[in-house]
């Protein structure tokens, strides 16, 4: 598959249905800790936005701590840029070469795929990524990747209903392959998503 062009159509899905969302559900709380669907919005465009130098004096104001960076600069921009601006960030950026320090091209989309989901799971959307997106990167988790964002994913296997893909060994945990990937990124998604002797470890309580 072609990883940029599914970066860059993901991009403009994910901007036009940015388009369409009401002011609430701008300020709906998202699935990513403390912040709503305008800073994860404002979060997705920074690496275009910001060049690097801009970025470095940032990680410098930040004491090094790229997370801190992250959410200050995702909190200010969500509250200067308009919302119709966060989308077209997205849009008029879906060919931009940013990707993330490590993980490469593949490491983009899943920024941009488990961002999306972050809002359209969150506002009970039924957006459904496709497949050949969601292969890319559930061929990329690992226990070591999952650690890294903070999903404890010893002894279990992740099942994937709707794709032919499992991980790992242990008590199976079943749901559809965006929510596995949510989970593998170390999110906890809605009550009723999955399905297992462990779900409760992985639903948002």
């Amino acid at each position: 598959m072609d990883i940029k062009a599914a970066i860059a159509a993901e991009r403009r899905e994910l901007a036009d249905l940015l388009d369409g969302l009401s002011d609430a559900q701008w300020d709906a709380p998202s699935l990513c800790a403390g912040w709503r669907v305008r800073e994860v919005a404002a979060h997705m465009s920074m690496g275009f936005r910001y060049p690097l130098p801009k970025v470095a004096a940032e990680l410098l104001k930040a004491g090094g701590n790229i997370n801190k960076m992250a959410d200050r600069l995702a909190r200010k921009d969500a509250t200067t840029a308009a919302t119709h601006e966060l989308a077209d960030f997205l849009r008029d950026n879906a060919h931009h070469p940013w990707k993330p320090p490590v993980g490469g091209v593949a490491a983009a989309l899943g920024h941009d795929v488990v961002h999306g989901l972050d809002i359209t799971v969150a506002l009970g959307l039924d957006r459904r990524v496709p497949a050949e997106r969601l292969r890319v990167l559930l061929d990329n988790v690992t226990l070591r990747s999952a650690r890294f964002f903070g999903a404890d994913l010893k002894g279990v296997e992740l099942r994937a209903d709707d794709l032919d893909w499992t991980f790992g060994t242990g008590a199976p945990l079943s749901g559809a392959a965006q929510d596995l990937l949510l989970v593998a990124f170390g999110r906890k998604v809605p009550e009723g998503r999955l399905r297992g002797a462990r779900q409760q470890q992985f639903v948002a309580g």
